[in-house]
């Protein structure tokens, strides 16, 4: 067999996981005797002159367990869309072809690229370009169309869970409503599963517009009820009908990467009820990166471990351009090409239908 250098990085933001799939393709690449290159802080250490560490068992060894990446990432190091200073000022460049070429003066014949939507296009990009490229797709969002599960999501649905539960106890005390906002971009994925598994009375997601008066209406007939407290779970990207996402750092203002920090969901929810309720002090909570931390659930170790081997499976195959998904059961190849699409709730869904019957409130009700 003939002996390949493999190149390895992890892109957009981190979750955990992300070591589970580094190991497994380490230990899968060095098994048939291949060498493996990782690039520091995604696409960084491929566009910058930073030497990339070599991976061997030992870079490997005993972080199977541990949240983050040994490897570091980024979510502004878009190589077709590269910040530059010129002078006393900041420019975006496409440098990929630079990219390319340092790949290939470094040996790289294959490059694993571990990220999100956003990684994956880039992916892509650089397969056009005559990279040969596998990626493994992660996110704590659940959100990318061609994967039934991603990696990271099983933790950070575990953590958002955890948060409901602790909050129903001082929520109760207290007498208060208790608004906790979580990740998850223009996908509710998270939210519900949280909102769900945590046992919560209401949930706000991007894919439903609510109607605060819905809210006002549970809470009131809660405390008619004898349980004077309510939890309420809210995607970061949910909002009012006929209202805006709230945002709380535009793009611009986020040099090399061209999307909008969201942020602030919660607060905008605790406010419009306000507004209406003044038996009941109103908190919120926002999970924010502590879903994103700590330390694997065995489901997502396990996923990861099998993306990481059937990323290596596909080069030794020679199929490039494709990443790793998880249909069913099964762990196959899908071309990178439709790897962007934003996978949403289907809200007229089972889940959403059980949440209903659960007596979970979305804030569409009449």
């Amino acid at each position: 067999m003939a002996k390949k250098t493999i190149g390895l990085l992890t892109g957009g933001g981190d979750c955990p996981g992300l070591n589970a799939v580094i190991r497994a393709v380490v230990r899968s690449s060095l098994g048939r005797g291949w060498k493996v290159l990782g690039f520091e802080d995604g696409f960084h250490g491929v566009v910058e002159d930073v030497p990339p560490i070599p991976l061997d068992l030992a870079a490997v060894r005993g972080i199977l367990d541990r949240g983050g990446t040994i490897l570091g990432t980024s979510n502004k190091a878009n190589p077709f869309s590269y910040p530059v200073r010129r002078g006393d000022a900041w420019t975006n460049e496409d440098v990929s072809d630079a990219a390319v070429d340092r790949l290939r003066r470094l040996g790289v014949e294959w490059l694993v690229c571990i990220g999100g939507d956003g990684t994956l296009q880039i992916a892509h990009g650089l397969a056009a370009k005559g990279m040969r490229v596998v990626g493994c797709p992660k996110t704590i969002d659940n959100d990318l169309s061609e994967t039934d599960v991603t990696f990271g999501f099983d933790t950070a649905r575990s953590t958002a869970t955890d948060a409901v539960g602790k909050l129903h106890t001082t929520a109760e005390s207290h007498d208060r409503v208790m608004l906790l906002e979580v990740m998850g971009r223009n996908a509710g994925h998270l939210a519900l599963h949280a909102a769900i598994a945590g046992g919560a009375d209401a949930v706000l997601i991007p894919e439903i517009p609510y109607e605060v008066g819905a809210l006002v209406r549970m809470i009131r007939r809660r405390k008619e009820a004898g349980r004077s407290f309510a939890i309420v779970v809210v995607a970061e990207g949910a909002h009012p009908r006929g209202g805006e996402v709230s945002v709380a750092e535009a793009a611009e203002a986020i040099r090399g990467r061209g999307v909008v920090r969201l942020g602030g969901a919660g607060k905008v929810a605790a406010d419009l009820l306000s507004e209406r309720i003044t038996e009941h002090e109103i908190r919120v909570t926002v999970l924010g990166h502590l879903a994103r931390g700590g330390t694997p659930t065995a489901y997502d170790r396990i996923l990861g471990s099998r993306f990481g081997c059937r990323a290596v499976e596909l080069i030794d195959q020679g199929l490039g351009d494709h990443m790793v998904a998880l249909h069913g059961n099964d762990v196959v190849p899908v071309p990178l090409g439709r790897a962007s699409k934003t996978r949403l709730v289907d809200v007229d869904g089972e889940l959403v239908r059980d949440a209903r019957n659960l007596g979970i409130v979305f804030g569409d009700e009449g």
